[in-house]
């Protein structure tokens, strides 16, 4: 957990360790909208920190990009960075993060054939030697869900198959920490939250609930993680 208490909000999801493969299918055209915002992230109603993103079309498939700043009411203040290159039907390609706190990390991963490549560079280290791990999955569609990067749930509300419906399982990697693990993902019908109404997409692992709240165009508008006491609101 690099940065502390918002990490929660997504370390957990990796308490399953198997790769399940997704459920559902997409269309020849792709599943994404062209999308841009800035979300305030709040830590038991206190205001901890903002993100602002975009998911725009690039090289025939897609980037998502993000860059949050959170400092937490204990501890120093980060930075972290995110771009996410996606192929139409959201399957990744390339995902690079950068983190800023005691000390600058650089990555890169690489996605082929269900084989995650992951190279990273730590401030003050051998930059000849850096780290490097590769990480299997079952299929080449992997939901990106990095920490304190919360557009990235926006991404999985648009890889959830809403014409299919039902409880959907994705696998998952959160590249901070290395891990991977596999999601249930499952729509909640209509919600409400401050007086609006949204249509809910519940996300699960073995150890933590996120309700995410959507427009009817099925964009991120809201992230809920009761047991964490974190929201995250698009301004």
């Amino acid at each position: 957990m690099l940065l502390g208490l918002l990490a929660c909000a997504a370390a957990p999801l990796a308490a399953q360790k198997k790769s399940d493969a997704h459920v559902g299918s997409v269309g020849a055209t792709g599943v994404f909208a062209q999308d841009q915002g800035k979300f305030v992230i709040k830590l038991a109603g206190q205001t901890v920190g903002h993100e602002e993103f975009q998911i725009i079309p690039a090289e025939g498939g897609w980037l998502a990009k993000g860059a949050a700043e959170i400092k937490p009411p204990a501890g120093a203040a980060s930075k972290v960075t995110g771009s996410l290159t996606l192929q139409p039907d959201g399957a990744p390609i390339k995902y690079e993060w950068t983190t800023q706190t005691d000390k600058s990390m650089t990555a890169q991963i690489l996605f082929a054939n269900g084989v995650a490549k992951i190279t990273i560079q730590v401030q003050g280290a051998d930059p000849l030697h850096p780290f490097e791990q590769d990480l299997s999955f079952t299929t080449p569609l992997i939901a990106v869900l990095d920490n304190n990067l919360y557009h990235q749930y926006a991404v999985l509300a648009r890889l959830y198959d809403w014409s299919k419906g039902g409880e959907q399982t994705f696998s998952v990697l959160i590249p901070q920490d290395l891990t991977p693990g596999t999601v249930k993902v499952l729509s909640t019908g209509s919600a409400t939250a401050d007086g609006k109404t949204y249509e809910g997409l519940k996300v699960n692992s073995s150890d933590l609930e996120i309700l995410l709240l959507l427009d009817t165009g099925h964009r991120l508008m809201r992230l809920e993680v009761p047991e964490a006491k974190v929201s995250v609101i698009r301004e």
